[in-house]
């Protein structure tokens, strides 16, 4: 274990959103355990950018967190990692239909366990390091925790929870630790989507009418991380306004 100045964990951090997070924190001055379940590559492409950047500031470590062992395996590299942890960012998830008359309980139990399961028992895993640094916990939900997305029922229901996960966390855990929530609209398409009539669409009942881009997420997360101290149990919308048309 590494005493460090300043630390942050964040889950699912090898690409898009996730490394762009990642990539702030750095420059933020945090030292940064990069989480990845499947993306190895990617993941320590960006360990290794950021290590040339400062030496011995980023690690890697895979975990499966839909899975008991996984967040476990997390929790234990996290706690070797360093001997505090300032920030968690709990952005990693899984997205995928699921109709309802068709939904298996497969499907149901990985939506569950990866999008709210995961973020809660790894939340509770390293309350001792984030408690001795009065540090904080970032979520990134979605505008469909609020709003219910067409034939993603279980996807829809699994960040509302983590909405309200958010609040009670920021309830139990204050005055030590901080809770807060980041909620995405369009930044990214999912990368299966193909359906271009679909996206103008949803870009039309936008309110700034683009893409938003995976810098206005992770700068939201700073701010709630390291510039807003008397902000807890709130979700901000990062969305285009989005949410005001769903």
């Amino acid at each position: 274990m590494k005493s460090r100045p300043r630390t942050a964990l964040i889950t699912g951090a090898a690409a898009r959103i996730g490394a762009a997070i990642t990539t702030v924190l750095h420059q933020r001055g945090h030292d940064v355990l990069i989480h990845y379940n499947s993306s190895a590559e990617p993941a320590r492409l960006l360990a290794d950018q950021l290590n040339e950047l400062r030496a011995d500031s980023a690690a890697v470590i895979s975990a499966d967190l839909s899975s008991p062992g996984g967040v476990g395996t997390l929790v234990d590299a996290g706690l070797a990692f360093s001997d505090r942890l300032d920030v968690l960012v709990n952005n990693a998830s899984r997205f995928y239909p699921t109709e309802v008359g068709d939904t298996r309980p497969y499907q149901w139990d990985d939506l569950m366990d990866s999008n709210l399961r995961g973020p809660y028992f790894l939340s509770q895993g390293l309350l001792a390091p984030l408690r001795k640094a009065e540090g904080c916990i970032i979520n990134l939900l979605d505008v469909h925790a609020d709003r219910p997305m067409l034939r993603h029922p279980v996807y829809s229901i699994s960040k509302a929870g983590l909405a309200m996960m958010t609040c009670s966390l920021a309830r139990e855990l204050g005055p030590e630790i901080r809770v807060n929530g980041v909620s995405p609209g369009a930044i990214l398409w999912p990368e299966n989507e193909t359906d271009e009539s679909a996206r103008e669409t949803i870009l039309a009942r936008t309110a700034l009418k683009r893409v938003g881009e995976p810098g206005d997420i992770a700068s939201a997360v700073a701010y709630l991380a390291l510039d807003a101290p008397y902000v807890t149990g709130q979700i901000l919308a990062v969305d285009g306004g989005r949410s005001l048309n769903i």
